[in-house]
């Protein structure tokens, strides 16, 4: 096993024992990052010296017998709308270019207590939302890898690094989690702070974590959650559950778990459904199907209105000063929202509570619901990132949602490497 190939989770124990350096384990990204990147394109910045930098000094901080975090050494993708003091954060767009922040996202501050490397900033679509970046499907590079946080799935996928960042507005962490084959988990939100994010829209935005594995999602989520008070998301101080020994947990009795097909289940395609459907079977009697109130009928125009009328007011300079920098999807979805009248933004936010308030309901009976994160495969092509409409309940509710690449796809390519798409 090469050290990339390492989860974060053994590397962590490998560095704590001694029987890897964080710089080895850098190096070995690199590595595979000057092997692979080059047909991916998974990066937006990445500085080799600055990496191995904070790899030799987390080192000598071991070495001294100093403490250490629950990330040392351990190299993170960062997405390009994340701040990074002094390393180019330039949000996906040509209106920002050279844009350097002076001072770190909440976030960032985090993973660097936790003694994590900050390898580089990833891949994002154009300011987060659909138009497309660069970024290539590490299992087909004619297929999209999704969106908005492109680059972190395809970079955890292709084994750049163990773990990665992203955020989600409707469906960015979920849909390219489950077009790469990795782990991509949404948490309840509120639970990790957006201070030092670019804003979307303040009700939906939503930080999460690509990994390889749970443990690794476990660990990543237990550094970032937290309370910040200039976050209002995050305004009231509570206990964090410890993720990592609920990871490694077996639970006290089998789940039961409610299979929702949703509203768009229309949008899913053959293999989808037969997927779920013999998942469904697998798990026998532990999960049954059940139907979501007629209520959640229109979560996506709801979602639209709230999305398209804070890309307006969010991205108004954007718009104003650089117009013709911005896509044609861009610009029509912040026209779109100059023209929602203040009744129907605030019709749509309350159904926020309602629908919440349901959810909280079925909660009380099932332990997890079981749905599509997509409607199929990744889709041929790179001028667009995929359809989000399965992700849109679960963000605009702000329930945490987890992509579990288990489904039949796995079987009937056994002997793909999903690091680099050829056969093994």
């Amino acid at each position: 096993m090469s050290l990339n190939d390492l989860s974060a989770t053994q590397a962590v124990d490998k560095i704590q024992k001694g029987e890897i350096t964080s710089e080895e384990l850098v190096q070995a990204c690199l590595e595979r990052i000057d092997q692979i990147d080059g047909e991916i394109e998974a990066w937006a910045y990445l500085n080799p010296d600055y990496a191995l930098e904070q790899a030799r000094k987390l080192d000598l901080i071991r070495q001294a017998g100093d403490p250490i975090g629950q990330l040392h050494g351990i190299p993170v993708g960062i997405k390009d709308i994340i701040d990074t003091a002094h390393v180019p954060t330039e949000l996906g767009t040509p209106i920002h270019s050279g844009r350097v922040p002076f001072k770190d996202a909440w976030v960032v501050s985090r993973l660097r207590q936790a003694g994590a490397v900050i390898m580089g900033k990833t891949v994002t679509t154009e300011l987060a939302t659909y138009a497309p970046g660069k970024t290539k499907n590490p299992h087909d590079p004619n297929r999209t890898p999704g969106g908005s946080s492109s680059g972190s799935a395809a970079a955890v996928a292709s084994y750049m690094v163990p773990i990665a960042l992203g955020s989600q507005t409707n469906g960015s962490i979920i849909r390219p989690a489950a077009f790469c084959g990795v782990f991509g988990f949404k948490p309840s939100f509120g639970m990790i702070p957006r201070s030092g994010v670019l804003q979307q829209s303040l009700p939906l935005d939503q930080l999460g974590v690509f990994a390889r594995t749970t443990d690794d999602v476990a660990l990543l989520t237990q550094v970032l959650a937290g309370y910040d008070e200039t976050d209002s998301a995050t305004t009231f101080l509570r206990a964090t559950t410890s993720l990592i020994s609920v990871a490694a947990e077996e639970p006290p009795s089998p789940p039961k778990i409610g299979f929702v097909k949703t509203p768009v289940w229309d949008r899913a395609d053959e293999m989808c459904k037969g997927a779920h459907e013999e998942l469904c079977e697998t798990l026998g009697e532990n999960v049954e199907e059940i139907e979501l109130s007629p209520s959640f009928g229109h979560v996506l125009d709801h979602h639209k209105i709230i999305m398209e009328a804070d890309l307006a007011y969010s991205y108004e300079h954007e718009y104003e000063s650089a117009k013709d920098l911005l896509s044609n999807s861009l610009r029509s979805q912040i026209e779109r929202g100059m023209s929602y009248s203040a009744v129907a933004y605030h019709q749509a936010m309350s159904q926020q509570v309602v629908l919440d308030d349901i959810l909280g309901g079925l909660f009380q009976e099932y332990d997890a619901i079981l749905t599509p994160s997509v409607s199929g495969e990744a889709p041929i092509g790179l001028d667009n990132t995929g359809d989000p409409s399965f992700c849109t309940i679960w963000t605009f509710c702000g329930v945490p949602a987890l992509n579990i690449p288990c489904l039949p796809w796995r079987k009937r390519n056994a002997d793909w490497h999903p690091a680099c798409g050829s056969k093994k």
